[in-house]
């Protein structure tokens, strides 16, 4: 039993781990929530990092792939990837100015498509429905009409509760997996279940007999 004890106490560890990084993530969701504007800067800056590293292990890719029909197609879309990525980075306020302005845009659309199809059908979920299209309207609403200030907390507040949800995710599934492995164990142990490997016929007959 030594081997699943030990394999055991591995998965509780790696659990424990998810539910460490949840925690982290929870702390630096809240802080950005707190912090908008650095949460927006950071989100913009770390979107550049990726669409550049992005870029550059494409440009790799479709390098090892050359003589290929993929071989253009790669280098074009690496080049934009890459291109797009330094723009980023090195404007990130315009960057967010942008992506709140076409944020707002799909907000109003999604909107408007919710509340037109909510009355035009009238199904099951009409309320609901309704309710969602009313909220992406009045959001869209409000920050188009303060932008481009609206630019410095809207992607950051996104952002950050993008990383509490998430981190509340991991904490809950870091918790319920240690958890299930300790039912598991304790139910693995020796000894745990003490009726465990009697036959129930051959204990009746051993008590008829000693009668």
């Amino acid at each position: 039993m030594d081997g699943p004890a030990r394999q055991g106490r591995k998965l509780s560890r790696s659990f424990g781990g998810l539910a460490l990084l949840g925690i982290l993530l929870v702390v630096a969701g809240l802080v950005g929530l707190v912090y908008t504007g650095v949460a927006t800067l950071t989100s913009m800056i770390l979107f550049g990092w990726l669409l550049l590293v992005g870029g550059l292990v494409g440009l790799l890719h479709a390098v090892q792939s050359r003589g290929t029909s993929y071989f253009w197609l790669g280098v074009v879309v690496a080049a934009l990837n890459i291109a797009a990525g330094l723009v980023v980075i090195r404007h990130p306020h315009g960057t967010a100015e942008a992506l709140t302005m076409f944020a707002a845009l799909l907000f109003l659309t999604g909107g408007v498509f919710r509340l037109v199809g909510s009355v035009v059908v009238r199904g099951p979920q009409f309320g609901w429905t309704l309710l969602q299209g009313a909220f992406g309207l009045l959001l869209g609403l409000l920050v188009l009409f303060d932008w481009p200030h609206s630019s410095l907390y809207v992607l950051g507040c996104f952002f950050s509760l993008a990383l509490l949800f998430d981190g509340l995710g991991l904490i809950a599934i870091g918790i319920g997996g240690r958890r299930i492995v300790s039912m598991v164990s304790e139910q693995m142990t020796p000894g745990a279940d003490k009726g465990e490997g009697t036959d129930p016929l051959t204990h009746d007959s051993q008590k008829r007999s000693e009668s």
